[in-house]
């Protein structure tokens, strides 16, 4: 039996990303007799959800989180919804795909809930001194294209799996990074961030909720 997990490749002006570490990370550890299979998307509008869709195919997982940065964010964000909206904002894709304003897919619904326990999952995480909270909004790029494309697939195909996406914020080691490159010794803002370590707990959290509801 196998969970599925899922990273993304760094993008934009990152030149890591938690999410795949974590995803390589947790790859081949188990769960309550389940084996996670890691595995990291590319930050593309054109293959991620087909990708997505053959991993689901052929590991046919338990459970699936995917995963993905969300910088500025002060904590675990666990995702409600995903909306049915490609916009790239100010963040071209890793192929300089910026789509502006597009349906995911055109024919169908506005919106898709995750399927995971949400707020079980965060609720397991605070009592466990991980900073977390339930997001409402996974945003217009690929950690929302790939949340809501991924239960539109799901319900086609008539899969009864618990799916969601949590983003999760930078580490400290980026979060320093960048206020090098700023103005952090003349008193700019420093990103918020969390070690790799919690944030990999709270991947390993988020599965462990989610099979004992199974």
């Amino acid at each position: 039996m196998t969970l599925l997990l899922t990273g993304y490749e760094p993008f934009g002006d990152h030149d890591e990303n938690p999410s795949a570490v974590v995803a390589r990370g947790l790859d081949g550890e188990e769960i309550a007799g389940h084996e996670i299979t890691g595995h990291v998307l590319p930050v593309e509008f054109e293959r991620t959800a087909g990708e997505m869709q053959t991993l689901v195919e052929t590991h046919d997982p338990t459970a699936i989180a995917a995963t993905g940065l969300a910088a500025g964010r002060a904590g675990i964000s666990v995702e409600r919804v995903g909306i049915n909206v490609n916009d790239c904002g100010s963040t071209s894709d890793n192929a300089d795909a910026e789509p502006r304003n597009e349906r995911i897919r055109p024919d169908d619904r506005a919106g898709y809930f995750a399927t995971l326990p949400v707020v079980s999952v965060v609720e397991e995480l605070l009592e466990n001194g991980i900073p977390a909270r339930v997001s409402n909004t996974a945003g217009t790029h690929l950690c929302n294209n790939v949340l809501y494309s991924t239960r539109a697939y799901l319900e086609s195909e008539k899969r009864d799996v618990p799916m969601g996406f949590v983003h999760l914020p930078c580490t400290p080691g980026m979060a320093a990074k960048q206020a090098r490159e700023g103005d952090g010794t003349r008193g700019a803002s420093v990103k918020p961030s969390l070690s790799l370590s919690m944030q990999t707990e709270a991947i390993r959290r988020t599965f462990e909720v989610t099979l004992a509801g199974e």
